[in-house]
């Protein structure tokens, strides 16, 4: 009991005094044992403990709302709009998903753009899944396809070709944005095991999203511990990936649409053979997949 009481105290001890000394005062002034001038310094030091309460709880609830702020659920179309804000300024993109769709359709254009209009330098970390894991693939699509039976927004059906095709054009766009933006450093590691959100994080936000675009989004602002505690994951995580050696492909130099033979060539050079069934059809596909890919998303 009593050490319950000496905790409320502690942290209400400023109030609790004001209330003391109120309580006092009056009482003496009743009994006419003070003077007038010793009960107006009461009152003005009562007036002062209730003054620092008052600031006291007004941080308080200021620190409330400002930890609140720093985290913030979106849906629909704004998720989009925050990562149209989060490409326009930032330096660095870290990002840790399935396949890289909406990467390749909007973000790596994007902040590439707004990197060389500012002639500032850019750095990219792309966590996918690796697509010469079969199984993993296979995975991926069955898990994609429970989601939302059917073609998605792009018209298409999650299938184990479709999976492979899309991590393979994720790696391909990366290399062919590094031949085109001299201030670009871009890394791509390779996972041996899937996630179910998509993580992106800019100089100022941590982005977190589900391949359900119907999902909301949740946004952890820079500065906080979570944006921090978030930067430390992805990072761990892309020492734990297959790293694709991107500057092996300075021997080959890509077409502002890359061929056939130069997509396979690529492919040997990263030691990323392409899976024999894939037909010069299913490299055409690909390479459309890397550079006019559709939005799935918004």
């Amino acid at each position: 009991m009593m050490g319950r009481f000496a905790g409320w105290l502690k942290n209400n001890a400023d109030g609790f005094f004001a209330l003391l000394i109120a309580a006092t005062v009056g009482l003496l002034g009743v009994l006419d044992v003070l003077g007038t001038g010793e009960i107006n310094a009461a009152i003005l030091l009562t007036l002062a403990l209730l003054a620092a309460t008052l600031l006291r709880d007004r941080k308080t609830a200021s620190n409330a709302l400002a930890d609140l702020s720093a985290v913030r659920l979106v849906n629909g179309p704004e998720v989009g709009r925050v990562h149209a804000e989060a490409h326009h300024e930032t330096e660095q993109w870290m990002f840790k998903g399935g396949t890289g769709t909406y990467l390749r359709a909007v973000t790596l254009k994007e902040c590439v753009e707004s990197a060389r209009r500012a002639k500032r330098p850019l750095r990219v970390q792309i966590e996918i899944i690796d697509p010469a894991n079969e199984s993993l693939c296979n995975e991926y699509a069955q898990y994609r396809s429970s989601l939302a039976p059917g073609p998605d927004r792009t018209g298409e059906t999650w299938t184990l070709d479709r999976t492979r095709k899309e991590s393979f054009a994720t790696i391909l766009a990366a290399c062919w944005y590094r031949q085109r933006f001299a201030f670009l450093k871009i890394e791509v590691g390779l996972s041996k095991v899937m996630t179910t959100f998509r993580w992106d994080i800019s100089s100022v936000w941590v982005i977190m999203t589900q391949e359900d675009p119907s999902a909301p989004a949740i946004l952890f602002e820079k500065g906080r511990p979570h944006y921090r505690a978030y930067s430390r994951e992805l990072v761990a995580s892309f020492e734990q990936t297959r790293h694709v050696d991107i500057a092996r492909a300075k021997e080959l130099r890509l077409s502002d649409e890359p061929t056939v033979e130069e997509a396979r060539k690529l492919f040997a050079l990263l030691d990323l053979d392409l899976p024999g069934s894939f037909t010069d059809r299913d490299v055409t596909d690909l390479v459309r997949r890397a550079l006019r890919p559709k939005n799935p998303y918004w």
